[in-house]
């Protein structure tokens, strides 16, 4: 069993690329591996803040050697009337490195049977590794020395090994050797014989390599170390994988400051622990205590000092908060919205006052469509941004909303604009919870339509790299709230009331609200697109303004979803399918003349399709019915030809299947399902 062991040493990686790193490393050698045809069992990554590196196991010593047959030159042209090689004959030997006489006759060509002996795969890897290390991708890359090459940070150690032998190769001036480094404070220079030493070795020489066993151990020790004290960890994922990406041999360590910095805001005071200075705070029953544990990356018995130091930056970013909260909490919320005047929204879009009042207006036309208590609504929008100009916000930016909704309560709001203001910028991300209460709801749509037709007016460009305001984060967060809360918002009348109220009016308000409209369903299809096919959703979204009824939206969603699972949907696609393409390029003109229709076959099928009434019935019901159409459509196409010679009548059958169409319109384009 063959393996292989690369190990890229360096100076203290910025922990944000090593994630990266790890996706990359195993992308590149699995497409090394794969695109050389040399088999291998597993690829494994380990990484700490000083150190990326990859196991390969059961790895092929060799490529296999190969035959393979070419095709030559016609074999009167590949040889003489007398049997001898022409120059043609010649060249195609030469070209493929063979002797003549194992050119072979068939078919009247000339071949060739080639064996290409397996490259060894140490010398393989020797060629390109260093292309792999240096083909890394991220941010903030480095130059050092004299080198030129560039890297996340310098290199000092490279360990290449497979099995016992070095795999030797030079980069950034440096030879790999079978030799890596412990612990900063532990021993530094460990040698690895083997691929199988190299775990074990480095955790003893304090290293704990495997990401999701430091991971495991950090989580363990932390709620180990706070079980001691009475206390409980809630363990937050994304600071989890922070630490573990800045640690190599973790260590709780157990801090505290004041309790009197308990009367800051308590999301302030684990912002400044968990998100500034990645600690993990401490509660005892729901209740933040004044203490907390900070992970360790230390080899040794002694943590005064760490203890000390970290307890000393704690206090001074609490005390900075504590004199924030203070100064802020002199006057009320409500008397911070003059001030708003002075803060700049968008250039050339006014201030964030502006804004404000946008957002009032939009947020009560919205209150009064959903039948929502319009005074706390209006309350809310009144005072959802006013934070924005406190001293606290200033310094702990993230944390807009958190503040005002905090300052809102002892201002004396009641608790629905309290809870309004925080929840109006929810969800946050992706993945984050949406507004509960009706009045985060409503504002925080009002907020992001907003911010979403400013950027479309100013004419910035959406793109890959570029989201000026989070525009896409913003729309999905009005789309999944509506969708999740059940709530019946007309975003069709919303976004045109909000073009109605830029800042700066719109020279072509039709042509905004047509880009803003493509880019909501754009987002809508994104949205839903683990759930449904994308067919499915073209289809939905093609014959109807989406934006009007998303609730309806979703209702013939499912429903054509389910149609088009059935047994018998072929012969309705292809009933509808049949109409819209002999349709398609004719002209359509209103009225149908029940005198002009001839036949027995579209007498009944107009008979059948007038019962159909696609403004009354439910959609379960209008599927029902077209279904039963369907028979008829089809024995209608077999006996009728459209397209009469009398332009009169053919004009007639055109106008007949278009009214049809226009039945199953109701539901979808079915034009647009893949059958």
């Amino acid at each position: 069993m063959n393996k292989y062991l690369l190990e890229i040493g360096t100076e203290e990686l910025a922990y944000k690329f090593i994630p990266s790193a790890i996706e990359q490393l195993k992308t590149e050698f699995t497409k090394l591996l794969s695109e050389n045809e040399i088999k291998f069992g597993g690829i494994k990554i380990y990484a700490t803040p000083r150190r990326l590196a990859v196991l390969i196991e059961d790895i092929q010593a060799k490529q296999e050697d190969t035959q393979k047959t070419i095709k030559g030159p016609i074999a009167t042209i590949a040889y003489d009337g007398n049997g001898n090689l022409t120059k043609a004959g010649l060249g195609f030997a030469n070209k493929n490195g063979i002797s003549p006489e194992n050119l072979f006759k068939q078919d009247n060509y000339v071949w060739a049977k080639i064996e290409q002996k397996g490259k060894d795969t140490k010398e393989l890897l020797k060629a390109s590794v260093p292309q792999i290390i240096l083909k890394l991708k991220g941010t903030h890359f480095m130059r050092w020395a004299d080198l030129d090459i560039k890297f996340q940070r310098p290199i000092r150690w490279i360990l290449s090994i497979f099995n016992n032998e070095i795999v030797e190769f030079e980069l950034a001036g440096i030879k790999s050797s079978n030799k890596t480094r412990g612990h900063r404070f532990s021993k530094t220079e460990v040698i690895i014989n083997t691929p199988d030493e190299y775990l074990n070795k480095l955790e003893e020489a304090k290293v704990i390599a495997d990401v999701e066993k430091r991971k495991a151990v950090i989580e363990k020790l932390a709620k180990e170390k706070a079980f001691e004290i009475g206390a409980e960890i809630v363990i937050d994922k994304d600071l989890l994988e922070e630490v573990t990406f800045i640690t190599e041999w973790p260590i709780p360590v157990i801090c505290e400051f004041e309790e009197k910095y308990l009367e800051i805001p308590e999301k302030v005071t684990v912002t400044v622990m968990a998100v500034h200075q990645r600690y993990f705070p401490l509660y005892k029953d729901g209740k933040l205590l004044n203490k907390f544990i900070t992970i360790s990356n230390y080899v040794g018995d002694t943590f005064d000092n760490i203890k000390a130091g970290n307890e000393r930056v704690v206090r001074a970013r609490l005390e900075d908060a504590k004199f924030f909260v203070e100064e802020d909490t002199q006057k009320p919320l409500i008397e911070y919205l003059d001030e708003l005047k002075g803060v700049t929204f968008q250039k050339g879009y006014g201030s964030v006052y502006d804004k404000t009042t946008r957002i009032v207006e939009l947020s009560k036309m919205l209150a009064q469509e959903v039948n929502a208590p319009v005074k706390t609504v209006e309350r809310t929008a009144l005072l959802c941004k006013a934070d924005l100009v406190t001293k606290l916000v200033f310094e702990f930016t993230e944390l807009q909303g958190y503040i005002g909704s905090d300052y809102a309560k002892r201002s004396g709001e009641n608790k629905e604009v309290i809870e309004g203001i925080k929840e109006h910028y929810y969800p946050l991300n992706a993945d984050s919870e949406i507004a509960k209460g009706i009045e985060g709801q409503l504002v925080g749509i009002a907020d992001k339509m907003d911010t979403i037709v400013t950027v479309f007016a100013d004419g910035k460009k959406i793109s890959g790299s570029q989201d000026p305001l989070g525009v896409r984060r913003a729309t999905l967060g009005i789309l999944k709230t509506i969708l999740q809360t059940d709530l019946k918002i007309n975003l069709s009348k919303l976004l045109n009331k909000t073009i109605e109220l830029l800042y700066v009016k719109s020279e072509n308000p039709n042509e905004l609200y047509k880009n803003i409209k493509e880019f909501f369903e754009q987002r809508l299809i994104i949205l839903l697109s683990d759930k449904y096919k994308h067919d499915v959703l073209e289809s939905a979204i093609s014959r109807k303004d989406v934006l009007s009824d998303l609730k309806d939206f979703i209702t013939r969603l499912n429903l054509i979803n389910e149609l088009i699972n059935k047994k018998d949907y072929g012969q309705f696609h292809e009933a509808i399918n049949r109409i819209i393409r002999i349709i398609k390029n004719e002209k359509v003109t209103e009225g149908i003349k029940e005198s002009l229709l001839t036949t027995p076959e579209e007498i009944r099928l107009w008979n059948e399709a007038q019962k159909i009434d696609e403004n009354i019935l439910t959609y379960p019901e209008l599927i029902s019915e077209l279904q039963k159409l369907v028979p008829y459509i089809s024995e209608f196409f077999e006996k009728v030809l459209v397209m009469d010679k009398d332009e009169i009548i053919k004009q007639n059958r055109i106008n007949m299947l278009n009214k049809i169409k226009q039945k199953f319109d109701k539901i979808g384009d079915f034009s647009k399902i893949t059958y």
